[in-house]
């Protein structure tokens, strides 16, 4: 018998049909003897219905500003998820077996009071956990918990991933079951490279790094918090029939364990090619080469939300002078150029240049800290290929690269061959 958290994402509960389909799935495990939590996502489309109400009604009501109070933007747009845990809950009923569904209050999943993107604090699983020991299935609202101020506070987008890892973590369940709309994580995106490959397992730091990467499978937060409490977390799919064989395997059922490197036996060099797109970048140039200079820079536009990720400096001959040229997602471009003109002074920067429409590719695997040779692979490769590298930024287990926009898929491709991830 084991502990089983089980997390169902907005695919996988699209509709009454899909939910009974879920409830096939957890009547599986609980047969089979296991105890067993389910986490559950909004159903599909019903969050941005909701968060698109909540940015009209200021302009329905008309209002000058269209800002609107964030504490009840999360009582808004947590209600889809419940909706989900009651009809969870009701179907499980209807098949015989013992369910109850829950908010996040009610757990309780105590979070801080950042609104619409809070992190959990605590959570305390013995309720749970004595409930799972009565043979009741708890059906939680994933995405949401409760703040200091004692309002609901929602976890972000994908905040449901985070939910279930963070309970299983609470609940010391044997593996995380996370459940969509494919059956694993793959060696790349499948729809721009065919012969990707489903990955038996990857290491946490590998997920971390594809998840923040571009890859959609996972949420980021979500893999750090299965990192630091090693939580076995199985990515797999919910369309696959409930009753198929392998699918009540305990300890290796079907799709992707993402795990501790400690098991993992044979590493590869390179696990995978993840991408993101609408990457732009920023260079400011003819900058005086001084201390605090980075901070001028990068202090304000973290103070105003904005992610900045491949940093390049190059100095000038004499020293005198820097170039500093850094990326951010193109959505942030405009918000991004009007922070550094607001700090021109402080920061001392003659130009200031910026271009939309580029991607990052990156190269990711453990496997890279113990061989050489594995970036001028990459490099080679895309040169052939007459792809133009705008900047790189490496780390121990990766490499990025920012190309222009259209040779997205053709360099994803190319690395994918060159690594032979395309090889069974």
């Amino acid at each position: 018998m084991a502990r089983i958290v089980m997390k169902f994402g907005g695919t996988s509960v699209a509709n009454l049909e899909r939910i009974h389909n879920v409830a096939r799935h957890v009547k599986r495990e609980v047969d089979a003897g296991h105890e067993v939590a389910v986490v559950v996502s909004a159903m599909s489309g019903k969050t941005n219905e909701l968060v698109d109400w909540v940015q009209t009604m200021p302009k329905v009501a008309g209002a000058a500003s269209p800002f609107y109070d964030a504490r009840e933007y999360d009582a808004i747009v947590a209600s889809g998820e419940q909706v989900t845990s009651g009809l969870l809950a009701i179907a499980l009923q209807s098949l015989g077996i013992n369910a109850r569904s829950w908010q996040g209050w009610q757990i309780a999943i105590k979070t801080d009071n950042a609104h619409g993107a809070a992190r959990i604090q605590d959570i305390d699983g013995s309720d749970i956990i004595r409930r799972m020991g009565e043979g009741q299935v708890a059906v939680v609202a994933g995405f949401q918990g409760i703040g200091p101020d004692n309002r609901i506070a929602t976890l972000g987008r994908g905040g449901s991933d985070t939910s279930a890892v963070a309970i299983a973590a609470a609940v010391k369940a044997d593996r995380c079951d996370i459940y969509t709309d494919v059956d694993g994580v793959y060696t790349t995106d499948p729809r721009i490279e065919p012969k990707a490959r489903r990955l038996k397992k990857v290491a946490f730091e590998e997920m971390l790094e594809m998840a923040s990467l571009g890859a959609k499978v996972l949420q980021v937060r979500s893999v750090e918090l299965a990192m630091v409490h090693k939580v076995r977390t199985f990515v797999r799919s919910s369309f696959e029939d409930p009753d198929a064989p392998g699918m009540g395997d305990v300890l290796n059922p079907p799709g992707t364990l993402i795990c501790d490197e400690e098991e993992i036996v044979e590493q590869e060099v390179v696990t995978g090619i993840a991408y993101a797109k609408d990457e732009a970048q920023i260079s400011l140039r003819r900058l005086a080469d001084r201390p605090g200079v980075s901070a001028a820079i990068f202090g304000p536009l973290s103070e105003s939300h904005i992610n900045v990720d491949m940093i390049v400096q190059n100095i000038s001959e004499d020293g005198s002078k820097t170039d500093m040229t850094f990326t951010v997602p193109s959505g942030d471009v405009d918000k991004a150029l009007q922070v550094l003109s607001d700090n021109q002074e402080k920061i001392g920067f003659d130009v200031v240049q910026s271009e939309k429409g580029l991607v990052k590719v990156s190269v990711i695997g453990i496997g890279m800290r113990s061989h050489a040779g594995v970036a001028a692979t990459a490099f080679r490769a895309l040169a052939d290929k007459g792809i133009n590298i705008k900047a790189i930024t490496t780390s121990e287990i990766k490499i990025s690269i920012l190309i222009d926009g259209p040779y997205a898929e053709l360099a994803v491709r190319t690395l994918h061959s060159c690594y032979g991830l395309d090889k069974a």
